[in-house]
């Protein structure tokens, strides 16, 4: 079982930040982050997400057309910015990553199918892009999630073939705790959760 203080810094004590400070993070920060979060489960290993680590100043203008007004300043600040996507066809690598049913392939596959796949790939690309926040939290980083952004615009500018298709954005750095807003409230057991 964790400690108090292992779970304080991935989710009790951990903010979502607003601004963050010049420190720079490095691409094998950015490897660790996924060779953590990859471990996390998904339906029949399917493993869709499919990230985009956004850190140059080309990258960054690429983002910024698709950007909120809200969101434009922390992203371009920002030392990294995972645009967390999923592939709709993420069932092409399911004979290598559940190899002990070779026939799941055709559970997503075909005009049939479609629905169930993009249901999976959005479901469990959404579960990674949380594994990856918690990983990113456990190793030492900060994180910004966002959902103000033109989705339409970041698909054609990152995902032009139509495959890939983005969910949200996760500003990744050291924050600014000047810049961190007031803790918001939560629901308690009582307000979210039904013993049945």
């Amino acid at each position: 079982m964790l400690d108090d203080k292992a779970l304080d810094t991935i989710l009790r004590n951990a903010r979502s930040q607003n601004g963050w400070l010049d420190k720079p993070v490095s691409d094998a920060q950015l490897r660790a982050i996924y060779d953590v979060m990859k471990w996390g489960p998904t339906s029949a290993n399917s493993s869709p997400a499919r990230i985009v680590w956004v850190r140059t100043p080309e990258g960054k203008e690429k983002l910024r057309p698709a950007l909120s007004s809200g969101n434009t300043a922390k992203s371009m600040t920002a030392p990294a910015v995972a645009i967390v996507a999923y592939d709709t066809q993420f069932y092409e690598l399911l004979p290598a990553l559940f190899p002990h049913n070779p026939d799941a392939v055709n559970w997503f596959k075909g005009p049939s199918q479609q629905a169930v796949a993009a249901s999976t790939a959005f479901r469990n690309g959404t579960l990674q892009g949380a594994y990856l926040i918690v990983a990113a939290r456990a190793l030492g980083l900060d994180c910004g999630p966002m959902s103000g952004f033109d989705s339409a615009k970041v698909d054609a500018a990152f995902f032009p073939d139509g495959r890939f298709k983005t969910n949200f954005l996760c500003g990744i750095g050291y924050g600014d705790p000047s810049k961190v807003f007031d803790r918001s409230p939560r629901l308690n057991f009582d307000e979210a959760c039904t013993l049945a």
